[in-house]
């Protein structure tokens, strides 16, 4: 089993110290390992792995160690090849990266024996007209997409359309694109809602809306989203997951669902909404 392992290189010692039970766990299951370069040339002990700085079919799994947010980085390693990615989280949170460090040999441990599903995570993809030359390396994202202002206190205005039917202008501080995925995130933390990942469907949650009745709106996943984005400064900023570029306000943005998946794996005794309880700490009431 050809495994590839991602981490940021500025990672805390909780991160150093998972990794060396994954490389021993990974060793001891005869599994060939290759850590991304940059985070290879931060670590003290490889334990016979090898660097890698791009990956392709041959390898058959991606192990993240750090939080959510190594877990979006990672992604934009896979792409479209399709290879399953499995979370360690020595973050906080915790929503993708699942399994904990004192975790980590029962998991791998299932993991070689194939003791796992996998869940697929929509995506979407991010094209503008003029095409901006920084999203040609990776133009898509698996939590969301997001506008917002840029040096500025001041709101913008977002004119929306829904496949190429006028939505309204949001008078905001920005407008987030979620997937089900990322309506844990940042959408939810403005106000949106909690998306099964099963749901074909994807949520417009305003970010500070000066427009009261302004309310984040589920879309079913195949609708086309086209932005304009007009305000005081001659630029806007545009995320995508954690990547963030800059745009001109001359630019128009549109937004559709990637043609491929994330594979999310999932152990046997995981389940989405046994997440949501025990993060979200649903259901941590006397009256349960």
């Amino acid at each position: 089993m050809k495994v590839a392992v991602y981490g940021q290189s500025y990672s805390k010692e909780s991160t150093t110290s998972a990794l060396l039970i994954l490389l021993t766990t990974l060793n001891n299951n005869d599994c060939e390992v290759h850590i991304e370069s940059q985070f290879y040339e931060a670590q003290d002990d490889y334990l016979n792995a090898k660097p890698f700085t791009e990956l392709d079919h041959s390898y058959d799994m991606l192990v993240s160690i750090g939080g959510d947010g190594t877990i979006l980085r990672a992604v934009t390693f896979i792409g479209h090849l399709n290879i399953p990615i499995v979370g360690i989280n020595t973050g906080r949170l915790g929503f993708l990266a699942t399994i904990s460090p004192e975790d980590i040999e029962m998991a791998i441990e299932q993991i070689v024996k194939k003791n796992y599903k996998i869940s697929e995570r929509s995506l979407l993809s991010v094209a503008t007209q003029p095409e901006n030359n920084n999203l040609s390396l990776a133009n898509f994202a698996l939590n969301e997409v997001a506008v917002s202002r840029k040096n500025t206190t001041s709101m913008i205005i977002i004119e929306t359309y829904l496949d190429d039917e006028y939505l309204t202008s949001y008078w905001a501080d920005g407008l987030i694109i979620s997937t089900p995925t990322g309506s844990t995130g940042y959408s939810l933390s403005c106000g949106g809602p909690v998306i099964t990942p099963k749901a074909n469907n994807f949520v417009l949650t305003p970010i500070a809306p000066h427009n009261l009745n302004a309310r984040p709106l589920v879309i079913p996943d195949n609708t086309e989203i086209r932005l304009r984005v007009d305000g005081r400064e001659d630029h806007f900023l545009m995320s995508l997951d954690s990547r963030i570029v800059t745009i001109s306000n001359e630019t128009t943005v549109h937004i559709k669902k990637a043609e491929f998946v994330l594979n999310m794996v999932e152990l046997s005794h995981e389940s989405f909404l046994g997440t949501l309880r025990k993060k979200l700490l649903w259901g941590e009431d006397k009256r349960n």
